[in-house]
Formats: C-alpha cells, structure tokens, sequence
C-alpha cells in the first residue's frame, strides 16, 4: 500500500492535468495480477477512468469508487513537497493524501489481494478523473456501465469520513448571472448602466434568499449546516476605474438537501433579476441580468436502514452513521446506476485542500482492515 501510495502522490493530476499516466501506472499493476481493466479515455485531454473487476461477468458485487484528480498547490504555504510522499508523526503527506489517493491506493492493494483469492463474489474498483470540479469525469464511466448486463450490488466511495459511514450529501448546482449595461465615462457614470452595480443588487437578491431559507426552509440536523446553502464564490467585471464597465459575471451556487425544490429557488432568483431590471429598460433596454445552470450533480440519501449500511458498518464495526458536508460521485452512482452507495474512507476533508495535507497512518490502516474484512465476505459468497 505505501508504495503504491508513494507512486500515485509522485502524479500532480491537479484537474487541469492530465491523469493517464497514473491510470496507465494502476491499469499496468492489476493487469499483471490478472485482473480485467477497462479504461475509458478522453483523449482530447489526457484523461481517462477506469474500471476494473475480479470478474467482469459476475453477478453484483460491491464497487470500491475515488477519484485520481486533486486541487491544485498554487498560492499555498507547503512545508513538504506536494507531490512526493512524506511519512512522518505517523502521517501521509502529500496533495491528495487525504483527498483521495489514501483510499485509492488501499483500493488498488486490494484487488491486488482480492485476484489472489478464490471469491465467490465479484471486487470493482472505479476510479475517475474531473471530480473536484464537478463530478465531471466520472459520466463517461456510468454511460459504460449503465449498458453493463450486470451492476454492482452495493457501492463504497472512499471520501475522507473518519472511516465513519456516511450516508448522504448535499446536492449541488453551480450558476452564472451574466448582467448587461451601458458603457460610459466614469465622469458621467449617472448617464451609464454599471453591470457591476446590477450584480451587487443581484448578489442582495440571492443573500436574501439565503437568509429566507435558512430561517424557514427545510432542515435536516444531521449536518452541519442544517438547511440549504446559496453561495456566491466569485464576481468579476470592468477594466479599469475611470470606465461604468457594460458587463458583469457573478458565479454562485445552491447546496441543497434532499427534498429542496431547486428548481423553485432559480425561478425565485429570475425573478429578482427581472425585478432588478425591468424599472431600467426604459432608458436602457440592453439592460440584463442572464441566470445559467453550468452543471449540477445529485445529492446522496441513502437510508440509514438499507442494506448496505448494514453491510458495510459490519465491516467497519461501527455503530452509528454520518452524513457529510462535500459533495461527492455517490449520487451519481445512486440515482443514474441505481447502486445503493454509502461513503466510508480514510481522513478528515479538514485536513483537504490545504498546504501539508496529510491521512494519518492509522486512518490508513482501519481503511486497510476493512477491506480485508470486506474479501473475507466476498471470499465467503457474502
């Protein structure tokens, strides 16, 4: 396992990068144990899933599921090599210790164990690429595997949760207000229409409807922010002080739990636009605000009762569940493959996406002894 994580940490496959050459790496390493390796590539980009099984014509199985892409190390304060690993206090560091290569190289060591057992039941790996920017990648590897004659029977996407079982994550849809003015000099700025300004007032609209949500929308204690969350993460527009900037491009989000009527809070939003700049039109009838949908993946709701949560906390020993704050590929998995899926991994996403980030060893190991215990069940007939 360490050496494979070592091997995978050595890749920088930043999601603006390609990752074949680590699917090569791990493709190279479970055909030599004999087992069926599927890549499925997007060659205009350098990257590619992969899918592979103990036996790809047998019934059902559990899919082990992470992803090969992390964040980038630019603008952060790294102590130790972001792409190398260093193990030391009885922590993994390196981009993507903990998000996710931990699991996956834990993943990739068992069904190297798992080819040189006699199972009676099937063992998956999938693993994708474009994950931290959406859930991107993965699509290409359901489109195969929603035509395969037989699906896995249970899914474990190994997402930093403590080792904890988690069964479900918010939904996410990213947006894009784009808003139209009229362009004019700074000294006669009342005489122009600033899109800046029209995305300020958009940007209250949508404030407001978080406030309005969070005081009386849905709620669900399990999380911790308990209702649905409006986000705006980024607004850019202008070029320089002394010109009334003609346009603007406000990027936002809607994290939503199970039951939101998503759809009802863009229309509540397009509405707002068109009050902002209706009263405008008159003297300018360019005036805009534009709400796009820029992609979206589905939440997680697994029932804390169905059987896969009680397969895979027999695996774990735990007692209780979780759900948790990040989206991840689980609903995908879920709602388009219909596999019922939990989330189970080692690490804390607290440790993600920051300078040093690390998985501990003992993380790595409970990760490690319930991927035993999980082809000892296999091995068994279940």
């Amino acid at each position: 396992m360490r050496e494979i994580l070592d091997r995978l940490l050595a890749f920088d496959t930043v999601s603006s990068r390609p990752n074949i050459a680590l699917m090569h790496y791990v493709k190279g390493l479970l055909e030599g144990a004999g087992l069926a390796v599927t890549l499925v590539p997007d060659a205009s980009v350098g990257k590619a899933n992969l899918y592979a099984s103990t036996e790809p014509e047998g019934q059902g199985g559990v899919m082990l599921s992470g992803h090969t892409d992390v964040v980038p190390v630019e603008g952060q304060n790294w102590t130790k090599p972001p792409f190398a690993l260093t193990e030391t206090d009885g922590r993994y560091y390196g981009r993507g210790a903990a998000d996710m290569k931990g699991f996956v190289a834990c993943a990739v060591e068992a069904m190297l164990e798992a080819a040189r057992r006699p199972l009676q039941v099937p063992l998956h790996l999938a693993l994708s690429y474009d994950e931290e920017i959406g859930c991107m990648g993965v699509r290409s590897l359901i489109d195969l595997l929603e035509s395969a004659p037989v699906k896995p029977r249970f899914c474990i996407v190994g997402e930093p949760t403590g080792m904890q079982v988690a069964t479900g994550h918010k939904g996410k849809v990213a947006l894009r207000a784009t808003c139209t003015g009229r362009e004019g000099h700074s000294a006669l700025a009342p005489l122009a229409l600033n899109a800046l300004h029209l995305a300020g007032d958009f940007l209250g609209a949508v404030r407001a409807l978080q406030a309005e949500v969070a005081e009386t929308g849905l709620r669900d204690g399990d999380y911790d922010v308990p209702y649905t969350t409006l986000h705006v993460g980024k607004m850019s527009g202008g070029v320089q002080v002394n010109i009334v900037p003609n346009h603007a491009v406000l990027d936002f989000e809607i994290r939503s739990l199970a039951g939101e009527d998503v759809a009802g809070l863009i229309t509540r939003l397009e509405a707002e636009a068109e009050r902002i700049v209706a009263p405008l039109r008159a003297e300018f009838p360019e005036a805009a605000i534009k709400v796009e949908r820029l992609w979206d993946y589905p939440g997680l709701g697994t029932p804390s009762d169905a059987e896969v949560v009680r397969f895979v906390k027999g695996l774990t020993g735990a007692n209780g569940t979780m759900k948790v704050a990040f989206g991840t590929e689980g609903g995908l998995f879920d709602q388009r493959l219909g596999v019922p899926t939990v989330i189970c991994g080692p690490g804390s996403m607290a440790q993600g996406h920051k300078p040093d980030e690390y998985v501990s060893v003992e993380q790595v190991e409970r990760c490690r002894g319930m991927l035993a215990a999980l082809i000892g069940r296999l091995e068994t007939g279940w």
